[in-house]
């Protein structure tokens, strides 16, 4: 497929109607961009310290209540499925939900070229964002490789380990409490760093994706699989008034700080020189995902498991209508970014 050029970072990235394959991707280069369009990228550092310390005990709090009820119903990955862009989510079966849910890990192996036989196989592996360490665990077993998890959430941490311990995975595999801003490893560690699903959380986009990249080994592969709004046309200046109050509304829910786009995170990358830069968009292939995860807290077992574990639980399960209009109207889009650390240092 022939690149795409792309102003960094408020052109339109992925262009409407979204790609119905995977492996439609755009191919990101670097340009010049304006005063303007810097402007987005700077307000993602804008929160202040104690604003950005409520906003991580309420993230904590959010998963230790929410995580137990996740795990009852839905099991160990605590993140989107990626299914056919036709499927038909009424006719799908819990089992069918789950698969697609290890379906996600694999196509973003696959996107990322991890499958590809001449690919490398990585043997350090960090999780950023891990949950109850479902991918961990996956990812350990698939390369055979050594995974750290790290997650703000006390209750994931130790369940993730629990469950380590009795896969008998203890020896590949360990979680801890730690702030993805501030990651508790050396310079050049991993193969791998992968994040699913925990950007939409970051209040500082560019101190994350710093972190990802300093963790990252030459020559490593960061994927980031998040939640994004929209890319702006180039003659927005930000997003339509209504699809900020929609934002916002899911902000309060589940514990977010400002959203960015995908072409946030390009421009982003592209400041940290890093390489073979990638971006879809897979907003049809998780489609069927949160109207199945609403239909599975109004069951009986959903709403009485729901009703005990805490009111910021039940906001959240409250905010998940939400979550479906902003997909279908386009203001949410399910992003997969991956990049490649250089093997050698830019020449500075």
């Amino acid at each position: 497929m022939a690149s795409l050029r792309i102003p960094v970072p408020s052109a339109s990235l992925l262009s409407p109607p979204p790609p119905r394959s995977p492996h439609l991707v755009h191919h990101c280069r670097p340009s010049s961009s304006s005063s303007r369009a810097r402007t987005p990228l700077m307000a993602m550092a804008s929160s202040s310290p104690p604003q950005l310390q409520e906003l991580k005990q309420g993230i904590a709090d959010f998963y230790d209540q929410s995580s137990g009820l996740w795990e009852q119903i839905w099991g160990d990955h605590m993140h989107h499925g990626f299914y056919d862009s036709d499927a038909d989510d009424v006719s799908l079966s819990l089992t069918n939900h789950r698969s697609a849910q290890i379906r996600m890990i694999e196509e973003s192996l696959r996107f990322a070229s991890l499958l590809h036989p001449d690919s490398k196989i990585p043997k350090r592996i960090v999780d950023v964002g891990c949950g109850i360490g479902g991918s961990s665990r996956y990812l350990a077993q698939k390369f055979g490789a050594q995974c750290c998890g790290i997650t703000l959430s006390p209750i994931q941490a130790q369940r993730a380990n629990a469950l380590a311990d009795s896969q008998g995975l203890s020896d590949q595999v360990s979680f801890q409490v730690a702030d993805a801003l501030q990651q508790p490893f050396p310079d050049d560690e991993f193969d791998l760093v992968w994040s699913m699903e925990s950007g939409e959380h970051m209040p500082d986009k560019p101190k994350f994706v710093k972190e990802l990249a300093r963790v990252a080994a030459p020559g490593a592969t960061i994927i980031i699989v998040t939640w994004c709004h929209r890319d702006l046309n180039p003659s927005e200046d930000s997003l339509k008034p209504w699809e900020k109050e929609l934002l916002q509304k899911i902000c309060k829910a589940y514990f977010l700080p400002a959203w960015c786009s995908a072409a946030d995170y390009v421009g982003l990358l592209h400041s940290l020189s890093l390489q073979d830069i990638k971006v879809a968009d897979w907003s049809p292939n998780v489609a069927p995902f949160w109207p199945a995860v609403l239909r599975t807290a109004l069951t009986w077992k959903g709403l009485t498991s729901l009703l005990f574990s805490g009111i910021k639980t039940i906001k959240g399960a409250l905010a998940m209508p939400l979550m479906i209009e902003g997909y279908k109207k386009g203001v949410i889009k399910f992003a997969i970014i991956t990049c490649r650390k250089p093997e050698q240092a830019p020449d500075v």
